[in-house]
């Protein structure tokens, strides 16, 4: 492992004369090449904190709207699907929660509150679910293609991925109920 102490960095003074020299050897050319390309990782961008925000109201509402459905489930293969749909969902805000806070340096706390659900048979309910996850895996998916943030990029399109895999779970509970 190749550790830097400061003694092993060129000093102020040898960093002036390789300059010198190099203007001598090379005057066209910059003395130490092209800087390579710094990744678009922003530290604001209103427009990405509002995302974040909007982003992690709805994977709270929809964890909660599992926890309430493995309530309903009417078999314990549904029960386990909805509750382990509850944590993805969960841990898809806490990864939101802490994306705000890189960008904007501030802690985004959010409480749902769901309205009263209408009553429908399970397919149905698994059917409105699926609709949502497919919904919410395209705005992830157009979210991370708009941004200029290449570390936001990266996670919105992790996100995409799984809400695709959700509704993708969601298909195959839908397949043993009908």
């Amino acid at each position: 492992m190749l550790e830097t102490t400061p003694s092993a960095l060129p000093t102020q003074e040898e960093h002036r004369r390789q300059e010198q020299l190099w203007r001598r050897v090379s005057p066209s050319l910059p003395p130490y090449g092209a800087a390579p390309p710094e990744p678009a990782c922003r530290s604001g961008g209103e427009r990405e904190a509002e995302l974040l925000r909007n982003s992690l109201q709805d994977e709270l509402a929809d964890a909660q709207t599992y926890r309430c459905l493995a309530a309903l489930a009417h078999t314990a293969e549904g029960r386990r699907l909805m509750c382990s749909l509850a944590s993805d969902e969960a841990a898809h805000a806490k990864r939101l929660q802490a994306a705000y806070f890189l960008l904007t340096g501030e802690i985004c706390g959010a409480t749902v509150v769901l309205p009263p659900q209408p009553r429908l048979l399970w397919r149905d309910r698994l059917r409105e679910r699926y609709r949502e996850e497919c919904c919410g895996a395209a705005r992830y998916a157009q979210a991370a293609a708009m941004t200029a943030d290449v570390c936001l990029a990266h996670l919105l399109q992790d996100l995409s991925a799984d809400e695709y895999r959700h509704a993708s779970l969601l298909q195959k509970q839908v397949e043993k109920t009908i």
